[in-house]
């Protein structure tokens, strides 16, 4: 039994000054003021220091797993020790729910890892699953993203979704000459960039990517709507163009991930999807791959959500980033890693806000002398996961 005082609540309509909040077992038992703090004598006071508690932060889409686990090209660590060493690299940054995006591809045009082998992804797969019901410090979800050319890999990806080990699931198709690879100057650079090779030999991977047989239209609707079925929402992966998006939408999809176009994403919002961007294209001044920025789409209140992506310290940073650099309402931030992701996965009736009732996964964020924003203590559960001294 925990009361939480001398902060700044991150609540669904406003940061709430002078209050505290009690937890009791998994549940936020009631938000007090301070001055009835006293009352709970038999509590143990956490005190914030004047920081901000915040809802533990929702992340619904980040591949940083894979580089946990495959550190180098040729390198596969222990699938457990992976998980492990990230609950405790994510909870630091304030993550207490973490999808982790895992990509179902065929094969992996750009780096090789043996992470992406299909074999290894239904291994880790599992590794997640088994989370649930040993010892763990976060809440470890699944989001799978389907490779469209991955033909062979359906039925394994319908029977995951059945077991209850998918969460989230979007479909990619990463062919050059559209989506996040409408550039091809910039797809070649980037194949390049993983592999040494000649523009020549570039460009054949090219064709031969731009040529290769997918699942059809029909398929996507039925795995979609299979998903559907079972409560997981679905997400498009980088909307280029604002024609897919009632396409996409016409199979039931909810999420638009990396809209690649300040138009499309105005576009998306306005037919009603949660539109999603990372925070390290904040963090970075824009995209790595030319498309959308991301502070530039916040300020015209085009994006709905940040995920970590690749970089799980970017949802913190970025958040007090746009408050501080670009004048943006830090409130609004917040609900961008909190509330809103939650309410896209549909598990906003657990988590993702302060409220009576609601699991008690919560955080306290400090600044150090110079501002640089620090999470000292986190709660999932309610149960107090780790404290941070500074000195």
């Amino acid at each position: 039994m925990y009361v939480l005082t001398n902060g700044q609540l991150i609540m669904e309509e406003q940061i709430l000054q002078h209050h505290a909040v009690v937890i009791e077992n998994e549940r936020i038992k009631a938000i007090i003021s301070e001055e009835d703090v006293a009352k709970f004598n038999d509590y143990t006071i956490i005190d914030a220091q004047g920081g901000y508690i915040s809802p533990g932060f929702v992340d619904i889409h980040s591949d940083y797993i894979e580089g946990i686990i495959s550190p180098r090209p040729t390198s596969l660590m222990d699938f457990n020790m992976g998980i492990r060493e990230a609950e405790r690299i994510l909870i630091s940054h304030g993550i207490t729910t973490m999808f982790h995006s895992l990509s179902i591809y065929k094969d992996d045009g750009f780096s090789h890892k043996p992470i992406r082998n299909p074999q290894n992804v239904n291994r880790l797969i599992d590794a997640i699953n088994e989370t649930h019901t040993s010892e763990h410090l976060i809440r470890n979800r699944m989001h799978a993203r389907f490779e469209i050319d991955n033909i062979e890999a359906v039925d394994r990806f319908i029977q995951n979704i059945e077991e209850g080990k998918v969460h989230l699931i979007s479909f990619m198709d990463h062919t050059p000459g559209q989506g996040q690879y409408r550039n091809l100057e910039i797809y070649r650079e980037t194949l390049k960039g993983f592999r040494s090779m000649t523009n020549a030999e570039a460009d054949v991977l090219i064709a031969e990517s731009m040529n290769k047989e997918k699942i059809t239209l029909d398929q996507i609707k039925e795995i979609a709507q299979f998903a559907l079925d079972n409560n997981i929402a679905v997400a498009s992966h980088d909307d280029d163009e604002v024609e897919k998006l009632s396409l996409v939408k016409s199979y039931g999809t909810t999420i638009s991930e990396f809209p690649t176009t300040i138009e499309v994403a105005r576009k998306a919002k306005e037919m009603g999807l949660w539109t999603v961007a990372g925070a390290p294209n904040v963090m970075l001044g824009g995209s790595h791959s030319g498309n959308l920025s991301a502070a530039e789409a916040i300020e015209e209140q085009t994006i709905d959500i940040l995920c970590s992506d690749y970089y799980p310290a970017a949802l913190l940073h970025s958040i007090f980033k746009l408050s501080d650099e670009y004048g943006q309402d830090l409130h609004k931030m917040f609900q961008l890693v909190t509330l809103n992701p939650a309410k896209a996965v549909q598990i906003d009736d657990e988590i993702g806000s302060i409220k009576e009732g609601k699991k008690a996964d919560l955080i306290i964020i400090e600044k150090m002398d110079d501002g640089f924003p620090v999470v000292t203590a986190s709660i999932v559960d309610g149960k107090l996961i780790t404290r941070t001294m500074y000195r």
